[in-house]
């Protein structure tokens, strides 16, 4: 499956001392499968116009790991300018040109779209932007990016390219900055949550980090303040339901992180905790967890004005903080779902019985989530037409009794049919 070939070199450039250059060739069934019409005639422009095009970063990680890459990226020697000639005199088409001023040219073969990205050094950079330029060197390239598992390449004939650590780093399931962790977080401070999401993917235990790494994420926490709030959350969601999540959310709070990320200052970590306990083997979503931070409506709405988040996500915080606490299953009857599906039905709300889903994961209710799951929503059999056609005429009167029936019918069980209930009306 392997063979290795080990490069000796030894540089040192810009204050980095990079160790032997580690190759070594890659031919699992994963890999091969990325080989399709489209990634083979790609390599056949790139191989014709002599310019080196290999797999860049997530994608190299996902391979080394046994795992089949949901996106795959590519790096090149070629410049945008470069690409855009050799895509035109094949005749392949270009989309979404956004990314050309740093470096990413999207071409469009047998309807698969492929990201390509020239190789960059970042010239200078404020925390949130970088300026680039481009260069031919993939060794510089791979000194910008963030973390070790995240800086390898791999060239299309399965050679991997490994110029600090990273497939080291990926076998010993650590997490580590490529050079200073400092300097990497200066450079883009949405690193510090990356860093714990893919800390979260990757290593084996909860509490395994450098001392140096967290002491770097600590004097540059505040950076964060300055990170656009759906950056953030795109990261936080992620970060929320991987591995480690409540260590990891934990630790946040004690490097005073959480004030700049839209998350109460005081949250509640111990409620945080016991929630992700309960509901971590139960795919809650990112928001069922991170509602337990939350004291009160109030912060809730602060959060979405800083992370933006979803309607339907906001919401979902708002009902687990309003009803964690007094929608709950009946001491008298505790293996009824009968709380909840009575909930649901008076809501009438089309999401309802998902969001009570989620409630169930977030007080720990197996076995009432599971019945819930298979739960299908019953239809109240009656109607105003049918009260009109027993003598009930007035609006005000059939809304009452429209109510009524429906008590009569949520104590049955919601096992009465349209009969049995139209005959609690006195004609």
């Amino acid at each position: 499956m392997w063979s290795r070939i080990l490069s000796p070199r030894l540089i040192c450039r810009t204050g980095f001392y990079w160790r032997s250059l580690f190759t070594m060739k890659l031919k699992t069934s994963e890999f091969q499968a990325l080989f399709n019409d489209g990634l083979t005639g790609l390599a056949e422009v790139f191989q014709k116009h002599r310019y080196e095009l290999r797999i860049a970063g997530g994608a190299v990680r996902d391979l080394l790991s046994g795992k089949q890459p949901e996106d795959v990226d590519f790096a090149t020697t070629a410049t945008p300018e470069e690409m855009k000639h050799m895509f035109q005199s094949a005749g392949i088409r270009m989309i979404n040109n956004k990314g050309e001023k740093h470096g990413t040219i999207t071409a469009r073969l047998h309807n698969e779209n492929f990201e390509v990205t020239t190789l960059r050094v970042d010239v200078q950079t404020d925390g949130r932007h970088a300026e680039v330029e481009f260069t031919t060197d993939w060794q510089k390239d791979a000194e910008r990016r963030d973390l070790t598992i995240n800086s390898m390449f791999l060239g299309l004939d399965g050679t991997l390219y490994d110029y600090f650590k990273g497939y080291e780093d990926l076998q010993n399931r650590k997490v580590r900055f490529v050079g200073s962790a400092e300097q990497r977080i200066q450079e883009d401070y949405l690193r510090i949550l990356r860093y714990f999401r893919f800390y979260g993917r990757v290593a084996l235990e909860p509490d395994d980090h450098e001392p140096e790494t967290l002491a770097a994420i600590r004097e540059n926490g505040r950076g964060l303040g300055a990170i656009s709030g759906e950056r953030i959350w795109v990261e936080l969601k992620k970060l929320v339901v991987g591995d480690h999540a409540a260590h990891l959310l934990e630790l946040m709070y004690s490097l005073e992180l959480a004030q700049y990320m839209g998350l109460p200052p005081d949250g509640n970590v111990e409620e945080m905790k016991r929630v992700w306990q309960n509901a971590k083997d139960h795919s809650p979503k990112p928001m069922t967890i991170l509602a337990a931070l939350f004291h009160c409506p109030e912060e809730v709405e602060k959060m979405d004005i800083r992370l933006k988040v979803s309607r339907e996500e906001k919401n979902l915080a708002l009902f687990l903080v309003k009803h964690r606490r007094e929608l709950r299953k009946s001491e008298d009857e505790p293996d009824s779902l009968k709380p909840f599906t009575d909930f649901i039905i008076d809501s009438r709300e089309l999401d309802s019985q998902s969001k009570v889903c989620e409630l169930l994961k977030y007080q720990g209710e197996k076995k009432l989530l599971t019945e819930l799951c298979r739960w299908s929503v019953p239809r109240f059999p009656v109607s105003g037409h049918d009260l009109r056609r027993v003598g009930v005429t007035s609006g005000k009167e059939i809304g009452a009794a429209l109510q009524k029936l429906r008590d009569i019918w949520k104590k049955s069980r919601y096992q009465m049919d349209k009969d049995e209930l139209l005959s609690y009306i006195k004609p």
